[in-house]
């Protein structure tokens, strides 16, 4: 009988070891590799004119994929209690990241935005690691101050101070999207970690106040921001993009024109491989595909929030949760931008856009979660077995007594 509990307790701590979640690997493999397919069938005519090769964009966001595969193997492994210590670095990492984008002759622009470096042949967004270096850092500052989490100077307010940091220096590139993004992620982390709902409720106004003057300050930004209102009366500039958005969610209908057939990535449509990608899908895969798409990202993100609660970690539970945020405002973002509820501000959708930096922080930051998941799923299974054990002994100590009695 000995023998037997000797190994089925190690059985028990060998699945403790191996535990991997399955539901969030197949998910995002899923996404990933539909994206994939669905980046070749938006990008192989530009692919064929710009480089006379129609698998060019595919190629590179499978060299992405392969790379980001292996850092979310990596991180899934990876103890995501050691990023508490390397909190500081990774502040210092992503100030540094944006400070040099911003020196003339290194960052590289596109479309009058200065966002990317180019090393060895690859061009890097530095602000899609400054996303999960602001979450990182949050998750553990707001960790550590929950016996004064309603307090505002000391509590709530000193590491949004690094965020407004990293809200600045995003802004003069430009990206207003990514930048609001991790303002929102900032505030939703703040609700999280406990923060009083006036705080957050004035911190918002505030940052409404200084969007609305940012907005005023120039009449192109202007029409930016409020062009998707009418853009059939901006059809030739602002509103452009999305009336050929309307037009491919329109072709596609419910069951899409079948896929491979769309005709708005025939040059009408621009950036049809990646802020667009969803338009794509709508006129190739129709409201089914969409459908499909939002099933496994919802199933995604709760997946995330699932391992957010059972968490008992404050650290852990507040960096899953800030990761299931940043995931859920792209989405939201990119989503309403491609059918005109939202302004049009370049985020990618995750998982199916075009770009390798997008791509890998989010396998990066679903490896985080996994590790997140290993590390509960361990704890709850060492909670049932000493449960166990405790009640084996509580049903053995009357025989013991019966026994000594005698």
């Amino acid at each position: 009988m000995l023998i037997v509990t000797e190994v089925n307790a190690l059985e028990e701590e060998k699945q403790r070891k191996l535990y991997i979640d399955w539901y969030l690997i197949v998910s995002i493999s899923f996404l990933a590799l539909f994206g994939l397919v669905m980046i070749y069938s938006a990008s192989f005519v530009q692919g064929y004119e710009r480089y006379s090769n129609i698998t060019h964009f595919f190629d590179r966001q499978l060299q992405w994929l392969i790379i980001s595969a292996i850092l979310f193997t990596v991180f899934m492994f990876f103890p995501y209690r050691h990023y508490r210590k390397l909190s500081p670095f990774i502040v210092l990492g992503s100030i540094f990241l944006l400070l040099i984008i911003l020196i003339p002759g290194v960052g590289h622009d596109v479309n009058g935005a200065t966002r990317w470096i180019n090393i060895a042949g690859f061009t890097i967004q530095p602000s899609e690691f400054v996303k999960i270096g602001s979450i990182i850092y949050l998750a553990y500052v707001y960790s550590r101050k929950q016996s004064y989490i309603n307090k505002f100077f000391k509590g709530v307010m000193p590491p949004l101070i690094v965020v407004i940091v990293f809200f600045i220096l995003i802004m003069m590139q430009p990206d207003l999207g990514t930048a609001t993004s991790i303002v929102l992620v900032a505030g939703l982390i703040a609700f999280c970690s406990g923060a009083r709902m006036l705080h957050l409720i004035s911190l918002g106004s505030l940052a409404g106040w200084a969007l609305y003057h940012y907005a005023h300050s120039a009449p192109y930004r202007l029409n930016r921001l409020v062009g998707h209102r009418n853009p059939f009366e901006l059809e030739q500039t602002e509103g452009f993009q999305l009336v050929q958005s309307y037009i491919a969610i329109a072709h596609g209908g419910v069951s899409g024109a079948g896929l491979g057939q769309s005709v708005q990535k025939l040059f009408y449509l621009p950036e049809a491989h990646t802020d667009f990608i969803l338009a794509i899908i709508s006129e190739e895969l129709g409201l089914l595909g969409i459908a499909a798409v939002f099933i496994l990202m919802f199933f995604v993100i709760g997946r995330g929030v699932l391992i957010g609660t059972r968490c008992r970690d404050t650290f852990g539970s507040l960096l899953a949760f800030g990761i299931v945020f940043q995931l859920g405002i792209q989405m939201i973002f990119n989503a309403g931008a491609v059918n005109g509820i939202l302004p049009i501000t370049g985020i990618p959708f995750p998982f199916l856009s075009y770009g390798g930096s997008s791509l890998m922080i989010t396998f990066i930051s679903m490896g985080i979660l996994a590790n997140i998941s290993r590390r509960t799923e361990r704890e709850r299974q060492e909670r049932r077995s000493d449960e166990r054990h405790f009640s084996m002994e509580e049903r053995k100590t009357p025989f013991r007594k019966a026994a000594s009695s005698k």
